[in-house]
């Protein structure tokens, strides 16, 4: 029999987002490789240049992340979204251009980092505002899943093209290759067909700072998103502190050799994928909510796997690789929970405001989480930190299943008032 497609794959929209969503993150993997690569490779960078390369690209998260979610809800998002794509190409070409004339710099590439982490930041907070406008309420669990599933693939698949491109071309022509992903995402999107409603102006005024308050009052007075919030924010820096000592301990403590780091970091990457595959059937299961607080269960047993691995090497591969595994399934489900629930929750006009907080929460404390990771393990060892942070992790399902995520069997309706 032919293959049919089910769900949202026949929904023409749907399929454009998801295309433009995952060729998106597909190139993104290739920056993540190749951008740093360069530096390395071209401008001989010093430890102190790559690690000012690393974090940059993170501060807008930090620094904007409110912001950015109050211009998304005053612009089209589609158009948020294409622009984003576009910005990141034409920075990306840069780097090549300027390497093939021989004017390339370090800061050169700093203002890349900064800039297509700006405006990834700003495609980001667009992509999730634009979903709960294109399918309806009840579809944003099985949309959640499919747009989780593109990413899990680029993410299994980008790493493995970036290496053999820049082996092949040179890291800054590999972006080439990069820059022109972010093209075809702009297409795809460009095809989208969605009349969407007029940008919102807020109840209050149309000040920037009264908009972005109001964006800040609906998420902590909403009994459904503030305790998503903190969880989000929670896991962020606990899990930063988790993998921040995590690769030095594994290999130091548990004498796991380089090599099978690759073999660990593919695993992980089946392990999110399988995570998307499942997590639409887990969710209609269990609801949203015990869903939501089970999947970060899995992912904090599978980081308590760690610090609690011992004996033959070959034992503690195999351990490290179930952990590995099952922390993808964990991670995965628990982004597209949350995700749902927040969209589902959060009224349209707010949309932008609300993913551009949680945002903050999610990327922006990262630098902060692994900072506290590498200060506890200085002070304390990294074992301690490892049963630390993952425990943490534990605490937020504890807060989680004693607020009302633990009762949500189904995706709420938006609440006007954000008092819910």
């Amino acid at each position: 029999m032919p293959f049919r497609p089910q769900g949202l794959w026949r929904h023409p929209n749907f399929l454009k987002l998801w295309v433009g969503g995952t060729v998106s993150a597909f190139g993104s993997q290739i920056t993540f490789l190749a951008l740093p690569l360069t530096a390395v490779l071209v401008l001989d960078a010093s430890p102190l240049q790559m690690g000012i390369l690393a974090a940059i690209g993170g501060l807008p998260s930090l620094a904007f992340g409110v912001g950015v979610g109050v211009w998304v809800d005053r612009l089209r998002k589609r158009r948020v979204m294409i622009v984003a794509d576009y910005g990141r190409a034409l920075l990306l070409l840069s780097v090549p251009i300027a390497a093939w004339l021989q004017v390339l710099r370090i800061e050169h590439l700093y203002a890349v980092a900064l800039g297509t982490g700006t405006l990834g930041m700003f495609f980001g907070v667009a992509n999730r505002s634009i979903l709960p406008s294109l399918v309806s309420r009840e579809k944003l669990v099985e949309a959640n899943s499919k747009l989780a599933i593109g990413t899990s693939a680029s993410q299994v698949a980008g790493p493995g093209v970036a290496g053999v491109l820049i082996h092949v071309v040179t890291a800054p022509v590999a972006l080439v290759v990069d820059a022109v992903t972010f093209v075809v995402s702009a297409l795809a999107l460009r095809g989208i067909r969605l009349t969407e409603a007029a940008p919102a102006t807020s109840e209050t005024g149309d000040s920037f700072l009264t908009q972005a308050r109001e964006g800040l009052v609906v998420v902590g007075r909403n009994r459904i998103l503030l305790p998503i919030a903190v969880a989000i924010g929670g896991i962020a820096v606990f899990n930063a502190m988790f993998e921040a000592v995590w690769l030095l301990y594994v290999n130091k403590q548990l004498q796991v050799e380089p090599l099978a780091f690759g073999f660990l970091f593919a695993v992980s990457s089946v392990g999110f994928m399988v995570g998307a595959f499942v997590a639409e059937r887990l969710i209609r299961w269990l609801g949203p909510g015990p869903a939501m607080i089970v999947a970060i269960v899995i992912a904090a047993l599978s980081d308590l796997v760690t610090p609690l691995a011992g004996g033959p090497l070959a034992a503690v591969v195999v351990l490290l690789t179930t952990s590995m595994f099952l922390f993808g399934i964990g991670a995965t489900v628990y982004g597209v929970c949350q995700g749902s629930l927040r969209q589902a929750t959060t009224p349209l006009r707010l949309q932008g405001r609300m993913n551009g907080i949680m945002n903050t929460l999610e990327i922006g404390l990262v630098p902060l989480g692994a900072l506290a990771g590498g200060v506890v393990a200085e002070a304390f060892g990294m074992r301690p930190t490892l049963f630390v942070a993952a425990g943490l992790e534990f605490a937020v399902a504890l807060w989680l299943f004693l607020s009302p995520i633990r009762s949500l069997r189904e995706l709420p309706k938006p609440d006007e008032s954000g008092d819910a």
